[in-house]
């Protein structure tokens, strides 16, 4: 019962970014056929057509991979164990974004590294 509730959370965040995509699509003015040829297809699929349109740095694409990571721990059985120490991530975290990865702990490690890395880069 609670699998199904999630599944049903993550189909609903897929539609959402499948629309997302078709309008980012349509502002890359990409021919209609080939934004037409993306519905329906899995999510690879999508992440593979994104990376090979150089759109891997849209904000909708993290979404998507973040998407793709939830799902996969689903049918593994992993799903709510963070991604870095593999303890639960806390119920309001997941409640909030379905797609959450990280613990509030290792979400926390994560962004300061991800900002270090930033400051080192420039």
């Amino acid at each position: 019962m609670v699998d199904q509730h999630i599944n049903l959370q993550l189909a609903h965040i897929g539609m959402q970014l499948r629309s997302e995509i078709a309008i980012l699509l349509t502002q890359q003015n990409m021919p209609l056929n080939d934004i037409d040829q993306l519905n329906g297809q899995d999510l690879s699929t999508l992440i593979d057509f994104l990376s090979l349109h150089k759109l891997t740095d849209e904000p909708v694409f993290e979404r998507l991979m973040r998407l793709d990571a939830a799902i996969c721990q689903l049918e593994l059985g992993l799903y709510g164990l963070c991604s870095d120490c593999e303890s639960e991530i806390e119920q309001s975290r997941l409640q909030s974004d379905p797609t959450e990865q990280r613990c509030e702990d290792c979400a926390k490690r994560h962004s300061q590294e991800h900002r270090q890395e930033l400051r080192l880069n420039y």
